[in-house]
């Protein structure tokens, strides 16, 4: 996994959260790779970028197929996670809003999520992959629709993302902790990977984060 890190100076912009003040001031996850496409909100594209990520070689016309578009595409949401899970891997929720987003993405994650694009009655959700952002310019880089770099400025992207139901996740292999993990929400993750016939993986999910609860009770 390839991460730029550059520390540049910026123009002003409105004061940020501390937790965004302390992260690094650019990141991109160069490594990511992009599947352009219009169709079906994005989403087999954006799904695939994120399986790709992990290892899985797969491509958005078979996404496409096992989310059986366009027949099924009011409950993209409700399939997604089925097919991530088919895979081994766990669908983290993140529900902290930007300052979780980009700490993921500093830690080398990229984010799967959904936001509405455009305006008016031209606007319409669609699924991205979060790959990196600049903080002194206060803009986000996104993998999205037909662009591997779209560029779009926090507070555009905080409106857009809250008017598409504030939907955003981790796709994440049993032993790969996200960032400041939450162990509500990776038990939760691993339960419903062992409901969906992974009981291996999600062993190795609960074993995962047994490890890091041991390490940070031993650990000075």
């Amino acid at each position: 996994m390839l991460v730029s890190f550059l520390l540049l100076g910026g123009c002003a912009h409105a004061p940020l959260p501390l937790s965004i003040e302390r992260l690094p001031e650019r990141v991109e996850l160069i490594g990511v790779p992009f599947f352009a496409q219009r169709s079906y909100q994005g989403a087999p594209g954006a799904l695939a970028m994120a399986l790709m990520q992990q290892g899985v070689v797969t491509t958005p016309g078979l996404i496409a197929e096992q989310l059986q578009l366009p027949k099924e595409q009011a409950q993209i949401e409700q399939n997604l996670p089925k097919i991530v899970q088919g895979h081994g891997l766990l669908v983290y929720p993140l529900t902290a809003g930007l300052p979780e987003m980009l700490a993921q993405v500093t830690a080398g994650f990229p984010v799967l999520l959904r936001y509405t694009q455009g305006v008016g009655w031209l606007s319409a959700p669609r699924y991205a992959v979060l790959v990196g952002y600049d903080r002194a310019e206060q803009t986000l880089l996104l993998r999205s629709g037909m662009h591997r770099r779209e560029s779009i400025d926090f507070a555009e992207f905080q409106s857009a993302w809250h008017s598409a139901g504030q939907w955003s996740v981790l796709v994440q292999a049993p032993a790969q902790l996200p960032a400041e993990v939450d162990r509500v929400r990776w038990l939760k993750a691993a339960a419903a990977l062992e409901g969906a016939g992974q009981a291996l993986a999600a062993s190795n999910a609960y074993l995962t984060l047994e490890r890091n609860n041991a390490n940070a009770v031993t650990t000075p």
